[in-house]
């Protein structure tokens, strides 16, 4: 048993860190576990790198079987997703890749990647970008989206939206209903519509379809994106953007 002892700590330091009961599991003697046990925290604390090694490998089996589950998630919930009645469309509607951003109006991080979002819509003629008001930072951010989906329902081409949406999300200070609605009015809206729209069902109704969408998706912050099938969440910067939008085209032709 002294022998074969050796090699086999080997074989199940890592386990051991993962799972005790690979072990437990095991048919030996009480004399035969603890030498074992020793074996097994000398050859660790002898070769440390065998711990970096099988943290390295948990992770990379999480950060797979995350991106499977988000797959899973947004093809199951794609209709909504990418479709729904209660969303805006900017960039080209017809375009060959999606780009979903969930936002919210009190996000700095949302302030800061809104140039990205811009930049990407200017360079990639071919891209259409879906907006929607994910408000989970208070009151303000509550008030702002219900003014931001009143817009929405006054601009089906979504032009005058996204002219809202910067004056906005690019404005100084906390977003609120009033400062919503001066950027609705500095953006031309019927501002007696806007007024109307701004506590009608339809707000209601798309706000709650964007927050439980956001829970089938696993989102818990702004921004974050779905571009193709992927799953994006935080403010990764333009470069990072394109990444993403090359990787969804070239899934569906070839690059």
């Amino acid at each position: 048993m002294k022998r074969s002892l050796p090699l086999l700590a080997a074989g199940l330091a890592c386990a051991v860190l993962i799972s005790p009961q690979v072990i437990r599991a095991q048919t030996f003697s009480d004399q035969q576990k603890t030498e074992l046990g020793g074996i097994i925290r000398e050859y660790l604390v002898s070769h440390p790198e065998v711990l970096q090694e099988a943290m390295a490998e948990l992770e990379k089996r999480q950060t797979l079987a995350e991106a499977e589950k988000n797959k899973t998630a947004v093809k199951n919930n794609a209709a909504t997703l990418f479709d729904s009645s209660h969303q805006v469309v900017v960039g080209n509607p017809q375009g060959d890749v999606t780009l979903v951003e969930f936002f919210d109006y009190n996000c700095g991080y949302c302030k800061r990647a809104l140039s990205d979002m811009i930049d990407l819509m200017k360079d990639d003629g071919k891209l259409r970008v879906v907006l929607k008001e994910f408000p989970v930072l208070g009151p303000g951010s509550i008030e702002a989206a219900q003014v931001a989906v009143a817009a929405r329902m006054q601009d089906k081409s979504g032009k005058k939206y996204l002219d809202f949406h910067q004056r906005l999300l690019g404005g100084r200070g906390p977003a609120d209903r009033a400062h919503a609605l001066a950027a609705a009015k500095d953006a031309g809206f019927d501002m007696t519509r806007i007024e109307k729209d701004s506590t009608s069902p339809e707000v209601k109704a798309t706000i709650e379809e964007n927050m439980k969408l956001a829970e089938q998706l696993g989102l818990n912050g702004t921004p974050s994106y779905v571009v193709g099938n992927e799953v994006v969440v935080g403010a990764v910067g333009l470069e990072a953007l394109k990444d993403k939008v090359k990787t969804a085209r070239c899934a569906v032709a070839s690059c």
